[in-house]
């Protein structure tokens, strides 16, 4: 029998089945609303800052008003991991615009809903962290940043869930998705980076999410002695890498092996992929905001 864990409802805590809100919430109606995906390891909670901060940048590009400051959205956050009793966590805290009715006015939502989702979360690939993902490349394109920004985290995820649908019917473990000018955007949940000579690049952040294990990779790879670099990156760059490894809050470092029926490298996971892994493991187990009051 799967765990049941109780849901943070706008200040209460609750059983799943009533952590619920009315059909006519527009976050339900129309995807108006965000949230993020957070991660706990070992009793701390890992860059909740920063993931509290992109919710409430999210929140202002869509002008919804989150009814509860950023420390207090921390406090809650513990709090929920604390009803819960959980040390090892995924967490999602969601903000919706709220009930209002069927036409599309914001106006009409007077009252944003707040929930905050916890539970067990494993290793999202299994075995696959040993041996690669296969990856896909997509036709659907990834929103035009002028049209809806990609670092707008809201609830309409149809963009990367069209993705998803591709790539499970091609057989592949994720999606790579490009942008409308042809440079990879991201995968379906996370962050694409390539390996060529030693050098590793990733797209610029305009049109992919500004990915939070994104940085933190970024930054342990700099600290290794690392060269990083932002660019633009084309079909060929992804077809004749040395190495690609995705990063998420779920996926966290994940190794890509093949891609478009094409071996990556020499078919296993790369050296500099593996001090990445090893790098991240380590810093989520000493970084991050006790869940426990010191």
């Amino acid at each position: 029998m799967a765990d049941v864990f109780k849901i943070y409802a706008n200040g209460k805590f609750v059983p799943q089945d009533q952590a619920v809100t009315s059909i006519y919430d527009h976050g339900f109606l129309y995807g108006d609303g965000v949230f993020e995906g957070i991660r706990a390891y070992n009793g701390r909670v890992f860059r909740l800052e920063a993931h509290i901060d992109r919710l409430y940048d999210s929140a202002k590009a869509i002008m919804l008003d989150i009814p509860l400051s950023k420390d207090e959205m921390k406090d809650a956050i513990l709090e929920t991991l604390r009803t819960n009793d959980l040390e090892d966590a995924y967490i999602r805290p969601i903000v919706s615009r709220g009930i209002g009715d069927l036409g599309l006015d914001p106006r009409k939502c007077e009252t944003p809903n707040v929930f905050i989702i916890s539970q067990s979360w494993g290793a999202m690939y299994g075995d696959l962290y040993d041996d690669g993902l296969t990856a896909v490349t997509v036709t659907v394109r990834r929103n035009a940043p002028e049209s809806l920004p990609p670092n707008i985290k809201s609830l309409n995820y149809l963009n990367n869930i069209f993705a998803k649908i591709e790539a499970n019917y091609k057989g592949g473990d994720e999606a790579i998705i490009f942008d409308v000018r042809g440079n990879i955007s991201e995968g379906s949940g996370d962050n694409v980076f390539i390996v060529k000579n030693g050098s590793i690049a990733t797209p610029p952040v305009i049109n992919n999410l500004r990915g939070i294990t994104r940085a933190a990779v970024i930054e342990i790879a700099q600290n290794r002695g690392y060269a990083v670099r932002e660019a633009d990156l084309g079909l060929f760059d992804l077809y004749t890498a040395d190495e690609i490894f995705v990063t998420g809050t779920a996926a966290e470092v994940a190794p890509i092996t093949m891609v478009d029926g094409r071996t990556v490298g020499d078919g296993s996971v790369g050296p500099i992929t593996r001090d990445l892994m090893q790098g991240f493991g380590a810093m989520t187990r000493s970084e991050g905001v006790p869940i426990q009051e010191r």
